[in-house]
């Protein structure tokens, strides 16, 4: 079965060459009259300019051959005995007698003749125009000639022109009535499309037609049930993804806490598992092993009291405790303390030792602590540390930090892919923006791969 567009497609194509037919003969013969006339008119027009020029003097083999240069037609200046003076397509001693020509008898009885013949000399069909001239040495004919086959092809551009004019209006009427079927096809198409996605998990929640009143209605109708079964589905959704995120958040917690806790562990059960198995070991190595056992004790003390800190400060439950510090002091305390485990690292304090701030000094002491570990841990030479009253600064010229990296390495237990930036249990530059956010002061980051990174805790 045919669809709609089909059916009218067919009989608008049968009604279309038959009239192309009937259209095409009428054309035909009319323009070929037409063109007929116009040009044996142009020609004639030609002959009367070209008569202007002609005087007992004139070089008449020069004037044929500078027609056909210029125009392209065919110029031959004929005798009153039909001799050829002159020919522009043909060598003029070879041609026949053209006294008895038609063109040349109706132009000797009316001054004008025309005829359109065979050319036996340029074996072509030519329309011929024919003048005559009385001179002061004599009357000649001028006559000027055109291929009929250029006439023809200009009947059949014209024929193409109207053909392409009816080829575009039954084109336009196909195609409205093809836009008509697409437009119902199309919201057809959407309502069932609409249908099938309510069968799956991303469902659209709203289908609206202006085609008419009737789809108007029902588009409205299924908007409503749709929004209906979403809301439903989006409670359920969202309980599911508070369970997923928690699951997750749990798993990176247990992953980092085991990763970081190995190593201290694991040096405590070695060294007191020997203390233990050898009573008679060195007194020397006992007290080796027991300051080890000692520092990773702390170092698992400061890991658990980092995770206490970082799970008051993402719950809000952190408050501080203001005071007026000076800054250059709690920077140089910091310093002692960090270059402990850093003693051939060089550190350039600059900046006013007077200037004071109003913070929370333990919470501050964090937020400095780790700016400078970081800066000794990821750079070999000096570390600058700039004191101003708009900013503290933490300059190296270490190995940077990747700019994908930069707006993510104040996350909660993010770690740079290549240089692992955040140290411990990824903690350390978290609890540092959050400390300073607590202070309602900003921490900038600028960072160059190669070259060194600058932290600046904007007051």
């Amino acid at each position: 079965m045919l669809k709609f567009h089909q059916i009218i497609l067919k009989k608008i194509l049968t009604l279309f060459i038959a009239l192309f037919v009937v259209v095409g003969a009428i054309v035909y013969y009319w323009s070929y009259e037409f063109y007929i006339d116009e040009t044996k008119e142009a020609l004639r027009q030609d002959i009367e300019l070209l008569s202007l020029q002609i005087n007992p003097k004139t070089d008449f083999d020069k004037l044929a051959t500078e027609i056909k240069n210029k125009l392209g037609l065919r110029l031959t200046v004929i005798a009153e005995d039909g001799s050829i003076i002159a020919e522009s397509h043909k060598d003029k001693a070879k041609m026949e007698n053209h006294r008895y020509r038609d063109e040349i008898m109706q132009a000797r009885k009316n001054g004008y003749g025309d005829k359109i013949r065979h050319s036996n000399t340029l074996d072509k069909t030519m329309l011929y125009i024919a003048k005559r001239m009385d001179l002061s040495n004599g009357t000649i004919y001028i006559r000027l000639s055109k291929e009929i086959k250029g006439i023809q092809k200009q009947i059949f551009n014209l024929g193409l022109k109207i053909f392409a004019v009816i080829l575009l209006f039954l084109f336009t009427l196909l195609f409205a009535t093809y836009k008509i079927h697409k437009e119902l096809e199309y919201e057809v198409n959407k309502i069932v499309k609409f249908l099938k996605s309510l069968t799956k998990n991303k469902k659209s929640t709203y289908i609206k037609s202006d085609y008419s009143e009737e789809f108007s209605y029902i588009t409205n109708l299924l908007t409503k049930v749709a929004q209906i079964i979403v809301k439903k589905e989006k409670k359920k959704s969202k309980f599911t993804q508070k369970l997923q995120e928690a699951n997750q958040q749990k798993d990176d917690i247990i992953s980092a806490i085991s990763h970081e806790f190995k190593n201290p562990i694991a040096v405590v059960n070695g060294y007191s598992q020997t203390l233990l198995e050898d009573g008679d070991i060195n007194p020397n190595i006992r007290n080796k092993f027991l300051e080890k056992i000692h520092k990773n004790g702390i170092k698992l003390s400061e890991l658990i009291d980092r995770l206490r800190l970082s799970i008051k400060l993402d719950s809000g439950g952190q408050s501080l405790s203001l005071q007026e510090v000076n800054l250059y002091q709690l920077v140089q305390e910091c310093v002692e303390n960090i270059k402990i485990n850093y003693h051939d690292r060089e550190t350039v304090i600059e900046g006013s030792k007077e200037l004071t701030v109003k913070v929370d000094p333990t919470l501050f002491s964090i937020v400095i602590c780790n700016l400078l570990e970081n800066a000794y841990k990821y750079s070999e030479d000096e570390v600058h540390i700039k004191i101003s009253k708009e900013s503290l600064d933490f300059v190296d010229t270490g190995i940077g930090i990747k700019s994908k990296d930069i707006d993510n390495i104040t996350q909660k237990f993010y770690r740079a892919s290549t240089n692992k930036w955040n140290n411990s249990l990824g903690l350390g530059l978290f609890l540092v923006n959050n400390i300073i956010n607590l202070h309602k002061f900003k921490l900038k980051i600028k960072s160059q791969e190669n070259e060194g990174s600058t932290f600046s805790v904007k007051f």
